[in-house]
């Protein structure tokens, strides 16, 4: 089965000009999801090649989105071992894992953006997948982020990887069991959704699970803890993202319970704004 993460690298680059700045993190620069230059392309059809430039296929399944740096266009994926599919979309009510979940390998890739060519992909982990998922996910749902050195990619339970844009691993962290799923019953695992960030020379990582909630930030250059929060949070999906005001920057995080702001430097809790929707945090794996 082709990628996910494939079919959104054709939109994207068939939406935007080839000489358009950089879409370095999940929702782009700054996560606005704005990007500048050509008019965007509302018409699409990737199997009849209608407004695509170029078709790669990727092996796998990938909810993560695509990033562009330069010439670079970098993917992520999870492969699978088995013979039989339990991915299923559309509208049904069933909250239960896959059952048959076989080795994975995860995988990253770096395309040639002009060309779709596939410039290098390296395996990040190979194993059974320590929490299942729910058949509308992937086991590669967190979309990668660069800041033109380094490309730092999460795979959940199977740890974070860095490495520099022509492949090389710089360093990985196991940042332990990253169990989301619902939170009624802990045996309904649905996989870790969300999409780490870069501040400075730290990556910033949220983890709203099952039990022991956090957001945590480690060093870009080696990989190591650099401060870790406790959230009083339930499993949610939201990515955290920088706001630098003038007086300060302000790491914010959306959640089940409470939209909070911390100190991107050292994790301490600015605010919070409450009460959020529990229901509104869930829909998304529901439609």
């Amino acid at each position: 089965m082709k990628s996910l993460a494939l079919f959104f690298s054709c939109l994207c680059l068939s939406a935007v000009s080839v000489h358009a700045q950089n879409w370095p993190q999940f929702r782009g620069p700054g996560a606005a999801g704005v990007v500048e230059g050509s008019p965007a392309v509302v018409a699409f059809d990737a199997e009849k090649s209608l407004n695509t430039r170029w078709k790669t296929a990727i092996p796998g399944l990938g909810h993560s989105s695509p990033v562009v740096w330069g010439n670079k266009v970098f993917v992520t994926t999870a492969v699978t071992s088995g013979q039989k599919d339990e991915t299923r979309y559309g509208l049904y009510g069933d909250v239960a894992p896959v059952k048959d979940d076989p080795k994975h390998t995860w995988k990253v890739y770096a395309l040639d953006k002009q060309t779709g060519k596939i410039l290098w992909e390296r395996i990040a982990y190979e194993g059974v997948p320590k929490v299942k998922r729910h058949p509308k996910s992937t086991h590669s749902d967190s979309t990668p982020v660069t800041d033109g050195k380094h490309l730092v990619a999460l795979f959940g339970s199977h740890g974070l990887y860095a490495y520099d844009l022509n492949g090389k691993l710089l360093w990985k962290q196991d940042i332990g069991m990253l169990d989301s799923g619902w939170f009624y019953d802990a045996d309904y695992q649905w996989e870790h959704g969300s999409s780490p960030v870069i501040y400075r020379d730290l990556v910033i990582v949220q983890a709203d699970i099952q039990k022991d909630s956090f957001i945590a930030a480690y060093s870009l250059k080696n990989g190591k803890l650099v401060w870790k929060t406790p959230r009083e949070e339930i499993s949610s999906w939201g990515s955290p993202t920088i706001y630098e005001g003038k007086t300060r920057a302000e790491l914010i995080t959306n959640g089940s319970k409470a939209i909070r702001g911390y100190d991107p430097m050292t994790g301490k809790e600015l605010w919070r704004l409450t009460p959020n929707s529990e229901i509104r945090r869930h829909l998304w794996r529901a439609n």
